[in-house]
């Protein structure tokens, strides 16, 4: 089934809130802040920008003399864990264009320009971290491990192999697909890394580095539940497409992404690092994958899995205590640095 191309200029679209549609609509493109569809997103946009940070306000100078004092194992997971995010970012700033030409609600459009705003920021942070503590050389190094072991690039192919089949093909069942790994690459792919840097600051390491993931922890939560939403709307609007095959894959591509971050896990942290280990990883990355299926209304996969096994990942992502109920989107306080704790 075929998903249209958005129009740029249509002077004919629908002016009619009720008109509206995820795919598939008659949009004139007009962002109208007081007649939005989808409810939930006026609370999301409010987040996402008063989310606004900058990597340099965050100092690195205690970095830069922990990083040559890291032990082996610890340099080695730091380097191939940034090189990873940095480029599951990058892809994430190009690709969310591409998605963005083919929904037809303006107020996500507004919601996936801010997210690919975001996610270059992200990009800009790490470059930050990697020119605070290393040289050019070994920067560009960890830049591009991802090209030369085989296992980091492994991973980053599942998720670009479904970018690059909505591009290639673009019909509906491709684009949820892209859809879905995004949901995979938001609520799955970031969180064996983000633990590392979070069990890093507990151990009195790497304080400055901790902070510039936790503000990005911070975004990708908006970013998570974004796509979560998406996925919701298109399963009302088109409950034709979300036949039991599909679903199966979908199911089925939540597997592998939760079977790719555990061997990551593992391969970067393994038992060689104190604070975690390969028992933890397994175990809060399925408990994860559990999660995201049920918040879009699938069957859990990963049978005794429902217990969050590392709670102090939570208490150490909160980036300023202001809490927030993230799966209902109801926030009891906003400020410049207000946050979603992801309830895990």
């Amino acid at each position: 089934m075929d998903v249209k191309k958005r129009s740029l200029f249509n002077e004919n679209g629908d002016v009619e809130v009720s008109k509206k549609r995820m795919i598939n609509g008659n949009t004139t493109n007009l962002n109208d802040f007081n007649n939005m569809k989808y409810g939930w997103v006026s609370e999301w946009y409010r987040q996402a920008m008063n989310n606004f940070w900058i990597p340099e306000e965050i100092n690195l100078s205690q970095d830069l003399k922990d990083y040559n004092n890291l032990k082996e194992a610890e340099k080695v997971a730091y380097d191939k864990i940034l090189s990873f995010l940095i480029f599951l970012d990058s892809i994430q700033t190009a690709n969310l264009g591409n998605i963005n030409n083919y929904i037809t609600a303006s107020e996500i459009n507004l919601c996936l320009t801010i997210q690919a705003f975001q996610e270059a920021v992200h990009s800009q942070s790490y470059s930050y971290m990697l020119d605070t503590i290393c040289s050019p050389e070994k920067r560009n190094e960890i830049l591009y491990q991802w090209k030369d072991d085989e296992i980091l690039l492994e991973r980053n192919k599942f998720i670009g192999a479904q970018y690059n089949n909505f591009l290639e093909e673009p019909t509906i069942e491709n684009l949820v697909k892209t859809v879905m790994a995004n949901y995979i690459l938001e609520g799955i792919y970031f969180y064996s890394g983000f633990m590392f840097f979070y069990n890093l600051e507990r151990n009195g390491k790497m304080p400055g580095s901790a902070q510039e993931i936790r503000y990005i922890n911070r975004d990708e939560n908006t970013h998570l539940w974004l796509f979560r939403s998406i996925i919701r709307e298109l399963i009302k609007e088109e409950p034709e497409v979300f036949t039991e095959e599909l679903r199966e894959e979908l199911r089925c591509m939540m597997k592998i992404g939760v079977e790719n971050e555990i061997n990551w896990g593992k391969y970067v942290i393994g038992d060689k690092i104190q604070g975690i280990n390969s028992n933890l990883i397994e175990s809060y990355i399925k408990y994860l994958g559990n999660r995201r299926l049920k918040e879009i209304g699938f069957e859990v996969i990963f049978e005794g899995y429902d217990e969050n096994p590392a709670k102090w990942v939570d208490t150490l992502a909160d980036a300023n205590s202001v809490k927030t109920d993230f799966f209902e989107a109801k926030s009891t306080a906003y400020a410049k640095a207000s946050v979603l704790i992801d309830d895990l």
